[in-house]
């Protein structure tokens, strides 16, 4: 149980990371991440969407049929989308509005729609609701990471209006710089900040690789 548990979060956190690997979700990953707290409103929304709709399909998986399951799934997922987007409007309202759209298109999210076919749809709900989980959390810190980069390098502050989340007084966050580079708050920004993700992983993927298939030939040395 601890070793599935173990592979499902390297799986969701680096293996089949949704933004880094699979690239889906990423028009709001693009899009709201020029902050640190966009990033982490919409990873928590899209983090309890992918949990519960993963637990409602893999509930109802034996009584969908095969035919229909795409839109089932999309309804699914939508209705779940509407509240969030109801308490977010209640509880989190100028996070609400700094989010915008991007709050009910997480509809559109291919990672969700990907998530309910491939794996709910074929799993019980613990497992699933663990899928969800993991898969939810990789893509909300991918967010969170590019959100403080891009705020740290564009705005030269970092964790600024964090009151849209927890309420109080307009919080000015760590402030490092006066100003910072205005290119990475626009949408360049958002790609080039993307692609440098992409390509740490892929570095460090390497270099693992690497390092395993050389561990042989060094084992092979010492026993000489």
């Amino acid at each position: 149980m601890a070793s599935s548990i173990s592979d499902s979060l390297r799986n969701g956190l680096w293996r089949e990371n949704p933004g880094l690997v699979q690239l889906l979700g990423l028009c709001p990953l693009l899009a709201v991440t020029g902050s640190f707290v966009n990033g982490l409103g919409l990873g928590i929304a899209t983090l309890l969407v992918l949990m519960a709709s993963n637990a409602l399909v893999s509930s109802t998986r034996r009584w969908i049929q095969p035919e229909i399951r795409i839109p089932i799934y999309v309804l699914i997922i939508a209705s779940l989308v509407t509240c969030i987007e109801l308490v977010f409007k209640a509880w989190f309202p100028d996070l609400d509005r700094a989010l915008g759209i991007f709050i009910p298109l997480i509809v559109t999210n291919c990672a969700i729609v990907a998530r309910a076919e491939v794996f709910a749809s074929r799993n019980p709900v613990g497992a699933s609701i663990l899928d969800g989980f993991v898969m939810g959390l990789g893509f909300a810190l991918l967010l969170m990471a590019i959100g403080a980069f891009r705020e740290l390098t564009g705005q030269g502050t970092l964790f600024a209006r964090m009151d849209m989340l927890f309420g109080g007084e307009p919080v000015r966050g760590i402030v490092l710089a006066d100003n910072g580079w205005l290119l990475m708050v626009l949408p360049p920004g958002a790609f080039f900040s993307l692609a440098l993700a992409i390509a740490i992983k892929n570095v460090i993927d390497r270099r693992r690789t690497d390092a395993r298939a050389h561990l042989p030939r060094r084992a092979r040395a010492l026993d000489r």
